[in-house]
């Protein structure tokens, strides 16, 4: 019998941002990420995440 691979467990998500939008800026951004394919949530952790790297490598402008 084959072995079942473990898969790492991610980090459970228990907080959350909130933030105001300009809702055409939102319905923009919602629509252009159901275009290509994947979520708003998705895409907001995906840029704090590039943006916490840069920012502990210390890259970011001033």
């Amino acid at each position: 019998m084959a072995k079942k691979k473990r898969q790492k467990k991610k980090p459970k998500k228990d907080a959350q941002l909130v933030l105001r939008l300009n809702s055409e800026l939102r319905d923009r951004f919602v629509d252009a990420c159901e275009d290509v394919d994947t979520s708003a949530a998705r895409e907001v952790r995906r840029f704090i995440k590039r943006f916490l790297k840069r920012y502990d490598r210390g890259d970011l402008d001033e």
